[in-house]
């Protein structure tokens, strides 16, 4: 099947981007694989006519807001993120009207129409960093509140407002399946995402986003970790770092929308043009603007 994919890609001018999360198979598969940030901009910079994007609806609709003029695909357009749907626009509306030099900043990680009503994106590499660039002393940090909380507490100067969103497999992982999987495995790292809540980050011994976890795991001289997020970064932990052993902290940190990407349906949709990602010009003008700050700011 991975030949088959090679010579439609050719065939097609067609890139494949895989996040972390996705299968082990489709990663295999992929151009190019990471983050939501390192994607964007690998689809920024393609030459290729057709993206196909092996993740969930925001990060297609991402690469299409940055490539209006190129063909997206995505193998499952039913794959979601229930985090990017986590804020009312009014709730947005009422933030604004409280604070008049409010920054709504908005994780990548949410809808298109949440972006249009954003001043800027970040992702979870490059929030820490966009927010301190900010000259905004209000910041209302969108959706997920455990990412907005951990960098309110690197940022203390900032009036950081938090929403109530958060994502399902980081959110609820529990503090005492972390705590049996260091009783199992003492000499063990501990690396989270700053996803999850603040009392398992209060035990890590390093707190990042998905790249930022894989390059820790590269430059220590620990032998083993136990990894707090998605299971599907375990593929890139251990091509990049044979010899060393990963433990996951809990069985069920496993995005369900992000394996309904399998080869078979990246080989239907570079074969028929399925899964295509399309957005209204009026809403891909005002969301592509919090995209290109971020951009230009995490430079």
């Amino acid at each position: 099947m991975y030949e088959k994919i090679k010579r439609l890609k050719k065939e097609k001018n067609a890139v494949v981007l895989a996040h972390y999360y996705a299968p082990d198979e489709v990663q295999r598969a992929a151009d190019h694989i990471g983050d939501s940030y390192y994607l964007a901009k690998k689809a920024r910079d393609t030459d290729a006519d057709v993206i196909v994007f092996c993740g969930v609806e925001f990060m297609g609709e991402s690469a299409k807001l940055l490539n209006p003029e190129k063909t997206v695909l995505m193998p499952d357009r039913s794959a979601d993120c229930p985090m990017a749907h986590m804020v009312t626009e009014e709730k947005i509306r009422e933030v604004r009207e409280k604070h008049d030099d409010v920054a709504v900043v908005c994780y990548i990680n949410s809808t298109a129409r949440l972006k249009t009503l954003s001043d800027v994106c970040v992702t979870s590499a490059n929030a820490v960093n966009i927010v301190k660039k900010l000259p905004n002393k209000n910041i209302f940090f969108i959706p997920d509140g455990n990412l907005g909380r951990f960098v309110k507490e690197q940022v203390p100067e900032k009036n950081i407002i938090l929403n109530d969103g958060y994502c399902p497999i980081h959110n609820f992982l529990p503090v005492s399946a972390l705590d049996k999987c260091k009783a199992e495995h003492p000499d063990a790292e501990v690396l989270a995402h700053p996803e999850c809540r603040a009392e398992l980050l209060e035990k890590a011994d390093y707190i990042g986003s998905t790249s930022g976890i894989i390059a820790y795991a590269e430059k220590s001289d620990a032998e083993e970790f136990i990894v707090c997020t998605e299971q599907g970064v375990g593929f890139e932990l251990r091509s990049r770092c044979p010899g060393k052993k990963f433990y996951f902290a809990s069985d069920e940190l496993i995005c369900a929308d992000m394996k309904l990407n399998t080869l078979e349906k990246l080989v239907s949709c570079l074969e028929n043009g399925s899964g295509e990602v399309h957005i209204d010009e009026d809403v891909r003008e005002a969301a592509l603007k919090p995209l290109n700050r971020m951009l230009e700011l995490a430079k």
